[in-house]
């Protein structure tokens, strides 16, 4: 009988680990406001994770080209993006002036001390992560070469057809 409650046990364990959670952090928005990244979310939907750095010209071209089909995106899976600015503190004051040039609307994170992209053990940027509408990170992905944010929306695609 303690075989079969451990065995279970440890089953359920794996499937919990298979789709993993967001760990909680806390973070400040490109306005100021905090942010505990376990309670990102989407209203349902599927959202996007898109770790960067203003220094980072892979990111830079990323995140643009995203921005050039977003609304499409949106209007398609209703998607959500939350890009996560890896900048230092002291050039954390870069982030704002890049995203207003390129006229990013995306949600923007700021992780100076990479407290967040640490928990999620990112080792490179840029660094997608795509999660389902409950939350649970279900795709990750770093570097970027043209063409890869296809990628990205049709795994979007799958999640909002289950």
């Amino acid at each position: 009988m303690k075989k079969l409650l451990l065995t279970t046990l440890l089953m359920l364990g794996i499937v919990a680990t298979a789709s993993a959670q967001l760990p909680k952090v806390t973070l400040k928005s490109i306005d100021g406001k905090t942010v505990s990244t376990d309670t990102l979310s989407n209203n349902g939907k599927p959202f996007i994770i898109d770790f960067f750095a203003t220094w980072c010209k892979p990111c830079n071209r990323e995140l643009t080209a995203i921005s050039e089909v977003y609304e499409d995106w949106q209007a398609e899976t209703g998607v959500k993006i939350y890009a996560v600015s890896i900048d230092q503190a002291q050039n954390i004051n870069k982030v704002k002036p890049l995203v207003d040039n390129h006229g990013w609307t995306y949600d923007v994170l700021l992780d100076p001390n990479s407290d967040f992209k640490r928990a999620l053990g990112v080792q490179t940027i840029p660094y997608v992560i795509v999660c389902d509408g409950k939350g649970n990170i279900v795709a990750k992905h770093n570097g970027y070469t043209e063409g890869a944010e296809e990628e990205l929306i049709e795994k979007v695609r799958e999640l909002v057809k289950k």
